[in-house]
């Protein structure tokens, strides 16, 4: 495939904030955030329990954290939790679904922690809206204690499915329920920039994710039949580097 040999995208480049916190603000609006089956959330963060390989009470941040589901079944696992994201209106959903989490409005790539305050770091999903993620990865670096470590998941571009729809290069591109910073990612070039930033980092990839809602009503209804090639077709080994979504681990 081609555009697995493309240049990731050029170092530098600011992410639009104020474009970010009008989608996100919207989609607060509208309550339709949460994209995965609650059976896919907890099995993302199953995955990122197992990668992660902290042991509970551990502190945490959920970065990007939304309306809270992660946080909350990071929680729910053990540990102790703040939530972050830049969305206002998201923050007071999560604030209202989950009364014991502490949650923080900010920016990932200038965080207000001090250094050394946490054990590990989840990414929610945060990493592909940054068209540059190096201060994203100095900052979760900087924040982590001595031996911390990280894990972020992002849409693949390996995919065909998450290259075909997600990214603007290809010709069914489709920029219905995406800010105009998204792309997805690819795993190599995640991987480089976060060891710059001085982790030792691993990529796995993971599918069997169930949508529940997409913001395309075309879209939608070929929903099932995506959920069923990705719990079934992508499942096989051979196929792991094709998978929906990377995971990247970084320990400090």
């Amino acid at each position: 495939m081609a555009f697995a040999h493309e240049k990731p995208r050029t170092r530098g480049r600011e992410q639009d904030k104020q474009k970010e916190i009008a989608f996100f603000d919207r989609h607060a609006e509208e309550d339709d955030y949460d994209v995965f089956t609650p059976q896919a959330s907890a099995r993302l963060i199953e995955a990122v329990v197992r990668l992660i390989g902290l042991a509970p009470p551990a502190k945490m941040i959920d970065l990007g954290c939304g309306s809270g589901a992660f946080t909350h079944l990071l929680q729910r696992a053990g540990y102790e939790c703040i939530g972050l994201d830049i969305s206002g209106k998201l923050l007071r959903i999560a604030r209202r679904r989950y009364p014991g989490i502490e949650f923080v409005q900010g920016d990932i790539e200038h965080l207000p922690f001090a250094d050394e305050s946490f054990d590990g770091a989840l990414l929610s999903g945060v990493v592909h809206h940054l068209p540059d993620p190096s201060r994203c990865a100095a900052e979760t670096f900087r924040i982590l204690r001595s031996h911390g470590r990280f894990v972020a998941f992002d849409p693949n571009r390996m995919n065909p499915f998450m290259w075909l729809y997600r990214d603007p290069a290809s010709p069914f591109y489709s920029s219905v329920g995406v800010t105009a910073n998204e792309r997805p990612v690819l795993a190599r070039a995640v991987a480089a920039i976060f060891e710059r930033a001085g982790f030792k980092v691993s990529s796995q990839f993971l599918a069997g994710l169930a949508y529940r809602y997409v913001a395309s009503s075309r879209a939608r209804h070929l929903l099932p039949i995506y959920n069923l090639i990705d719990a079934t077709v992508f499942a096989l080994p051979v196929l792991a580097r094709f998978r929906p979504f990377v995971l990247t681990a970084g320990a400090k």
